[in-house]
């Protein structure tokens, strides 16, 4: 069984993340031991959201594109309506995803995050939670959709807003613990 001691965690963004479902889960993992990286489109500095305007800068690591998801034990995607609203479109990032899946690895998405899982093709026949308005994408994607703080299905890690970081977090961290899962067929 591995422990979040040894874990690598990749945290995928880009400009106009919800500043705190990037930064709770990067810090916390980081102080439970796990090696997180982050990584942009660019492998530059991305600008967060908080509240009404633009927030704080987050470092990057790497690029998406050069992410090798064999490195990794798990992939977390913050939400804001941003954020995953550009990283959707990206084929490197539905690529990367997508092998994640494959590996039956965890995959963590907040907020309007698990709209690039449903781009990615693997919110069929899950239960899935996300933010209220993105529910009807989630059901429209044939997710089995539920209004709670933490849903997890088959290493597939969703949450609905910053108030279910903290369970979101500890989901991450069982997930990881457990190890690899047997793919879910969509």
């Amino acid at each position: 069984m591995p422990k979040i001691t040894q874990a690598k965690v990749l945290i995928i963004s880009t400009n106009g993340f919800e500043q705190s479902e990037l930064e709770f889960p990067r810090d916390q993992l980081r102080e439970k031991g796990a090696q997180v990286h982050v990584a942009s489109l660019d492998g530059k500095s991305i600008k967060g959201w908080e509240g009404a305007d633009w927030g704080r800068e987050a470092e990057a690591d790497l690029r998406i594109e050069d992410a090798d998801p064999t490195q990794y034990d798990a992939l977390v995607i913050p939400g804001g309506q941003i954020n995953p609203d550009l990283l959707r479109v990206e084929p490197a990032v539905i690529a990367l995803v997508r092998a994640f899946a494959h590996q039956g690895k965890t995959i963590a998405a907040v907020c309007h995050a698990p709209w690039v899982l449903i781009e990615a093709g693997i919110a069929t026949g899950r239960e899935m939670t996300g933010y209220p308005s993105i529910r009807t994408d989630l059901k429209n994607a044939g997710a089995k959709v539920l209004d709670e703080p933490v849903v997890c299905d088959s290493a597939i890690v969703t949450s609905r807003n910053p108030d279910d970081l903290k369970a979101f977090v500890s989901k991450i961290v069982e997930e990881i613990e457990e190890g690899r899962h047997n793919q879910k067929a969509a």
